[in-house]
């Protein structure tokens, strides 16, 4: 499956997924599907976590609905997982939680690249070929750990670590502007020392390329996101970041992305 199509369904099945649960951050899945449908591809449902040469971390775990849906898309995940999304007793949360193809829980923000910058420098003294990809929320990006863990990364030239933030410019309540400023965020990091690209969050060539860039330090991509995406009523509306789709809703959102397919 080509992963434009991953991402298709797997918005649809996220849609659907909070729509059972009556579970929050849609808007925040929906922005970075894409990017998610890119990370996972590369990964090999038929090999253990400790095997993969690509490893994924989700920094921002809000966006479970989406991860845990591009995880099924890809086969790394059964269905009566995600049939069970954030119902008690279920084995998959709100939040992405450590379990199959999935090495660190996540959720409170900050703390996957701090982990990553370890999973990175081991896999280079062990002389593997392991890449590590983690995916940042622009929000998040107020967090000092995100920060100190940079600073370190590029000290230790990483160039096996790869980020990509998710730049919809909005928070949980207001824009990023207007909570911490985080402009000229491309400046930013390239003063502690990293590669940076602007990109295109949901061109997937554009992602393809930037995780096949090579460099001599770790690189980051700051990929313009719309919060919603794929949805015209959701599309940068701060209300998604925690409301559910009802069952009308669901079914004009699940219209629309097919429409526009």
């Amino acid at each position: 499956m080509r992963t434009t199509d991953i991402a298709r369904v797997s918005r649809v099945r996220a849609l659907q997924m909070v729509n059972l649960a009556k579970s929050a951050h849609i808007g925040s899945s929906l922005s970075c599907i894409d990017i998610l449908s890119v990370l996972y591809s590369r990964i090999n449902p038929n090999q253990s976590l400790d095997a993969q040469e690509h490893v994924v971390l989700v920094s921002k775990g809000h966006a479970a609905a989406g991860v845990y849906s591009v995880m099924y898309s890809v086969g790394l995940i059964p269905m009566y997982q995600v049939s069970t999304y954030c119902m008690d007793g279920a084995t998959l949360s709100g939040h992405v939680t450590a379990g199959p193809f999935v090495e660190f829980s996540t959720g409170s923000l900050g703390h996957a690249l701090p982990y990553a910058v370890g999973r990175a420098l081991a896999a280079k003294r062990k002389g593997l070929k392991t890449r590590i990809y983690v995916l940042l929320s622009d929000g998040e990006c107020d967090e000092g750990s995100n920060w100190e863990a940079a600073l370190i990364a590029s000290h230790l030239k990483l160039d096996n670590l790869n980020v990509i933030i998710d730049r919809n410019f909005l928070q949980s309540l207001k824009s990023t502007e207007d909570t911490i400023r985080l402009e000229p965020l491309a400046d930013k990091w390239k003063a502690f020392g990293w590669n940076v690209e602007n990109l295109d969050g949901h061109d997937h060539k554009a992602i393809e390329a930037f995780l096949n860039t090579k460099s001599t330090s770790p690189s980051v991509a700051i990929a313009r996101t719309i919060k919603g995406y794929g949805v015209s009523f959701m599309e940068n509306s701060i209300e998604w970041h925690y409301r559910f789709p009802n069952d009308l809703e669901l079914i004009q959102a699940i219209e629309e992305i097919e429409r526009n397919a």
